[in-house]
């Protein structure tokens, strides 16, 4: 069995009783290193600079200096993975905005912690492997990649490449995920936006595909296109929608 990747962390939290057991909870994770721990956002600015990490784990209500308010004067280049940690989860859409790895909400869940350990070392995979392709339009990592998503009383972070289809359901978009959906409250239209147009194309008013799942294309008249899913679904597209899904698809005019 092939060794964890080793992940260097530091905790800034002001609550004493919080930093230790976080500590606690990583500390019993293999190849976690906490190389910091902050009672504050000078504190961290500080050490942070002395002692580079590869992500923090970061409370958000902290006088003085928040947590936001800390990642702004952190200069991009120093900048670790950040996973908020907060009582309240009324921050998560700023959270996503500043590209956040992930958002715990207290108390801590030891699972939870694991699966934010695990999301952190898939991005700093990502990092190393964006690093090797220097081709790759630096745009490219722009795109959405993750979406934070109210699931019952907490907020999970949804991989976009886990999910197969959007649905338009009034001001929420339904996420069509493998054996269930969610609920997201954004439009349709603001949701694609946000997505990178070479893995999602809009096909219809109230969907949206993902353009490697398209596993069938045949045209069905009126400039529409019946499509079929890698899945087994199944649906046709709006007239209105068929220059877009020609050209994601590589299809000929």
């Amino acid at each position: 069995m092939s060794e964890p990747v080793p992940l260097r962390v530091a905790i800034v939290d002001d609550e004493p009783l919080a930093r230790q057991r976080l500590a606690r909870l990583l500390g019993g994770i293999a190849g976690v290193r906490i190389a910091g721990s902050y009672g504050d956002g000078p504190a961290a600015l500080d050490g942070l600079g002395q002692s580079p990490v590869d992500a923090i784990f970061l409370d958000i209500r902290m006088p003085g200096l928040d947590g936001f308010q800390l990642l702004e004067r952190l200069p991009p280049p120093r900048r670790p993975m950040v996973v908020f940690v907060s009582a309240f989860g009324e921050r998560a859409l700023d959270a996503f905005d500043v590209e956040a790895v992930d958002y715990l909400v207290k108390p801590l869940d030891g699972a939870r912690v694991r699966d934010a350990v695990a999301r952190l070392r898939a991005r700093l995979g990502g990092r190393a492997e964006a690093t090797a392709q220097p081709g790759v339009p630096e745009d490219a990592t722009r795109h959405a990649t993750r979406l934070a998503v109210p699931d019952g009383a907490r907020l999970r972070m949804v991989e976009v490449a886990d999910i197969t289809m959007l649905v338009a359901q009034g001001n929420y978009v339904e996420l069509v995920i493998a054996g269930r959906s969610l609920l997201l409250r954004e439009t349709l239209t603001s949701l694609v936006a946000r997505l990178d147009p070479a893995r999602f194309v809009r096909v219809h008013r109230s969907r949206a595909v993902r353009v490697d799942l398209v596993d069938q294309v045949e045209p069905c008249g009126a400039g529409q296109y019946w499509l079929r899913l890698k899945d087994g679904s199944s649906l046709t597209s709006g007239r209105r929608y068929r220059d877009a899904l020609r050209s994601a698809l590589g299809l000929r005019a």
